[in-house]
This record gives C-alpha cells, structure tokens and sequence, in this order.
C-alpha cells in the first residue's frame, strides 16, 4: 500500500505552461483524503515553489533545494542539511569563470536569499526568473563576500554543453568529495540548472531520511519524477514512475511510464498506482 507520493514539480507536476492541471489537484486531493502524504520534492528553493504550493488545496511536505530543507506549507522547517561555508567558497572560487552563471542561495525570510555577483537580464533564459525573484535577490561583488554564513547551495544555469563541463570543473575540485552535484538538463531549450548541495545532499537522501522519520517504509512509497535530478529519489521509491517527457536516461531504466505533464501524467500516475487497489508491488527493477 501506499503511504507517501513524492513529486517533483517542474516537467512532472507542473504543464508547459507552469501551471498544475486541475486533473492532478483533483488526484493529489483523493489522496490525501484516502490518508497518503504527498510530497512536494523539487530543486525550487521555498519561495520559488510556493506559487506551485498555492495551486494544491491539500495538506503538501515540501522538500526543496534538491534536499537540502523540509518544511511545512507555512514555512517551518522541519530538517536542515546546509553546504559549509568553507566548502562553498571553494567552489565558487574554483568556477571563476563560471561566475556570470553562479549563485549562492540561502535560507533567510526573504531579501538576499539568492546572490549574484552581476545579473544580466537581456539573458533571455534567466530573464523570467529574475522578474519573478526580484525581491529575493541581491549583488554582491566579489561573490565571495556574500559567504558569511553556510548557504543551501551554488548555484549555476546556461547552455546544456557548458553547464556539463561546470559539472566535471566542480567534481575535479579539491572539495569534489565533500559535494553532491545535481543537473537538470532541458535539451530542446539549450538550458540546464546544476545544484552544488553539501555533499551526502539529494532529493533522494533527504526522502529517504523523511519517511523513515515517519515511520514509512520504503517499499510504501511512490516516486514521479523527469530528470537526471530525480534519478536517486526514483531508485529509492518502491515505486518508481517516469513522466512520458522525461529525458531518456531515465526511460531507459525499465520503470513505468505515465503520460506527459502537458496530459496529466502525475495523475494517472496516482490513480493507477496508489489509489487504485491501494497495493502494488515494488517496481524496482
């Protein structure tokens, strides 16, 4: 039976068009009223995802920044895995020339929660995030003045080729070992977002650290993800489902597959998999 859902939210929860289709509210409330938890878990810091949570009228766990906090719908927090400070500034120094890229995110209330050294808004990937960050983000020159205290993560996006050498840049570092490294990669769009967490640090680490918290068994929960960044907390779930628009690393890997985000995959997903009989055996391959 399942007892907890996890979902990420964009290419999976989320349309095209950044919006959660009424036929997934619609699923996502049947299963909380039939007693499953629902996990909201996502590489979007708090803030970012709560316009998402404010689309579900249901009870929602939120784990985000690819693990690195979980918190209730009103902001508590609940687990805290931060990156040390030592540690990001290393990395942000050993990707100076990633700098128009970079990040560094924190957890604060609200202003200079997301630091740049210099923003370029005639970029027109980033252009849309920073119009909706505006009030969360900040410049600081150098970037490595704002590391006064352990941040959640750096941070990078740009074109799929050069975000794949950041990656290896980063894993080569002399702190290489001491970070966990998430991409997501959007190759029709040329555009991948990479996530340096403390290391130890995944969606799929923090799940599992979650539900035993709760008394949950591995084999009890369902996992819906699209992306590389998804992979480990896909392999943790007893029940792992691949959204139809997911890139095809992850299709190869023999779970099932729903339909896209566009056709209300993570419902169908819900319906078929945790609400229908209510027991199903795991689906690891």
């Amino acid at each position: 039976m399942i007892r907890l859902i996890a979902l990420d939210i964009d290419g999976t929860l989320l349309d095209s068009q950044w919006q959660v289709p009424q036929v997934n509210r619609d699923a996502i409330r049947r299963a909380t009223d039939a007693g499953i938890e629902v996990a909201l878990v996502t590489g979007r810091r708090f803030d970012f995802a709560r316009p998402v949570i404010d689309q579900i009228e249901a009870p929602l766990t939120l784990i985000v920044s690819g693990g690195a906090l979980v918190k209730r719908r009103d902001g508590e927090t609940l687990v805290r895995h931060l990156l040390p400070v030592v540690v990001a500034r290393e990395v942000v120094e050993g990707t100076a020339d990633f700098r128009d890229a970079t990040a560094v995110v924190f957890d604060r209330p609200r202003a200079a929660q997301v630091v740049h050294e210099r923003l370029d808004i005639r970029d027109t990937h980033r252009r849309s995030y920073f119009q909706r960050n505006r009030d969360f983000i900040t410049e600081v020159v150098p970037l490595e003045a704002a590391l006064t205290e352990d941040p959640i993560q750096v941070m990078y996006s740009g074109g799929v080729a050069r975000m794949r050498e950041l990656v290896a840049r980063v894993g080569s570092l002399s702190v290489g070992s001491r970070v966990a490294i998430a991409l997501t990669e959007y190759e029709s769009h040329d555009f991948s977002l990479v996530d340096v967490n403390r290391a130890g640090c995944t969606k799929g680490a923090t799940l599992a650290e979650w539900v035993a918290s709760q008394g949950i068994g591995r084999d009890e929960v369902m996992a819906v993800g699209d992306n590389f960044n998804d992979r480990e907390m896909l392999e943790f779930a007893g029940v792992p489902v691949v959204m139809g628009n997911a890139v095809d690393d992850l299709k190869r890997l023999g779970w099932p597959v729903t339909l896209d985000n566009n056709a209300g995959g993570v419902a169908a997903a819900i319906e078929q998999f945790a609400l229908a009989g209510g027991c199903h055996q795991s689906r690891r391959p």
